[in-house]
């Protein structure tokens, strides 16, 4: 169906602002809008509605429609074209114009996928991926899961998937390639610092299960460690890491290794309930800071149980988002250590807007922010004790024995 005569007037405004210049007060309204008096031309759109914008607009989108003029009747394919298809184009245009990998636009197919993703059980290789300096990356394998198998880790650039370059995805669209039916192969071109090449990982899809927690008693000496490994952010965290601290603790344990390395995130809720633990009540754990100035003030509601008990944080490239605001906060309020590696930098708020199509956009509206005023974004946290660990290193964790020297001359 064509637009109507009053659209078309409205699309070919440049002829009607070169006769109503003349009018009181025209010229205000235009301002901006003179270049296109000079060759005014009608550009007639098919299949167009809900054109209005619903809001003032500074921007002349005469540009835009003769873009879609040109591509629809003049490209090669441009007759193979959906209309819809360039709608989501144009759309997936203005969120990467943002510059934000976190913020990504999801045709309805995709939306249905990311709802399945987020709720801890699908089909795919069992790794956090994420954009970092405009390339895709791990952010961290989950623990028995197939990426951690066949010996991806956090940090490694994901080149290419089966053979096709990855350059220019976004996390969905990587996603989508990645993701596959349970039981099938994909192939991922790694290159990871310090190699001279990159290497082809084929890993086996499976259907992923979420890792929560689990722990070990540590003896050093007279000394008891109880090394807590926190592998998600999820639902399940607040009372496995309740029976872990009451079992640690009816053990006789005398401080904690709390690891949150590979920890790619998960509810801030969750961290926050866990800093209760820690931290008296009341105080701050993190902010969300918007872009009106707004702050949104998250603060511990727990009993502070653990803020005396000698404590040391393991972290690395993998920990990310929650994992970064627990860790962030322990350590401006109680000057816990940190000993590993600098964390992934993933320190902004995404919501999910739905369209009217059933559509989403993701989202960055605000800032984390820690207790101090730092921010995590793209700067992460940097340990106390930075340790890498070397392919071949004859120390099986040299961080882990780090994190342990370090709680031993604590206790002395």
């Amino acid at each position: 169906m064509k637009i109507t005569k009053q659209q078309a007037q409205q699309i070919a405004y440049y002829t009607f602002v070169a006769f109503a210049a003349v009018g009181f007060g025209a010229a205000l309204f235009y301002a901006g809008y003179h270049v296109g008096t000079t060759n005014p031309q009608s550009i007639v759109i098919e299949n167009v509605v809900n054109a209005e914008t619903g809001g003032q607009l500074t921007t002349d989108f005469k540009t835009f429609w003769e873009a879609w003029s040109v591509l629809k009747n003049e490209h090669l394919k441009g007759g193979e074209a959906q209309d819809l298809d360039l709608l989501y184009g144009a759309i997936r245009g203005l969120t990467n114009s943002l510059d934000d990998p976190h913020t990504i636009f999801l045709p309805p197919e995709d939306s249905k996928k990311f709802e399945e993703d987020v709720t801890g059980n699908f089909g795919g290789i069992g790794a956090e991926i994420g954009v970092r300096d405009d390339q895709l990356v791990v952010i961290a394998p989950l623990k028995d899961n197939p990426a951690e198998k066949v010996g991806l880790k956090a940090g490694d650039k994901i080149l290419a998937v089966n053979g096709d370059s990855t350059q220019g995805l976004d996390v969905n669209e990587a996603v989508k390639k990645i993701r596959g039916e349970i039981g099938t192969e994909v192939s991922l071109t790694i290159f990871r610092d310090g190699w001279d090449q990159t290497r082809d990982f084929k890993i086996v899809r499976a259907n992923i299960q979420v890792p929560t927690l689990d722990w070990e008693p540590i003896e050093r000496g007279t000394k008891k460690i109880a090394h807590v490994k926190l592998y998600s952010f999820n639902q399940n965290a607040p009372f496995l890491f309740y029976k872990t601290i009451l079992a640690a603790f009816l053990g006789k344990s005398d401080a904690i290794v709390l690891d949150l390395r590979n920890n790619p995130g998960g509810f801030l809720e969750v961290a926050v309930n866990l800093a209760g633990w820690f931290l008296d009540k009341g105080s701050v754990v993190v902010s969300e800071k918007f872009r009106s100035g707004e702050e949104i003030v998250f603060r511990a509601n727990g009993t502070g149980a653990l803020k005396e008990v000698p404590t040391v944080i393991l972290v690395n490239k993998g920990s990310a988002s929650a994992s970064e605001i627990l860790a962030g906060a322990l350590r401006d309020h109680l000057d816990i250590k940190l000993v590993g590696n600098q964390t992934f930098g993933k320190g902004t708020v995404q919501e999910l807007r739905p369209l009217s199509d059933n559509s989403k956009i993701k989202l960055t509206i605000a800032n984390w922010v820690l207790p101090d005023g730092g921010i995590i974004e793209e700067e992460g946290l940097k340990p106390d004790y930075e340790v890498e660990v070397k392919e071949g290193d004859p120390t099986p964790d040299p961080q882990l024995e780090k994190a342990i020297e370090v709680l031993l001359e604590q206790m002395k």
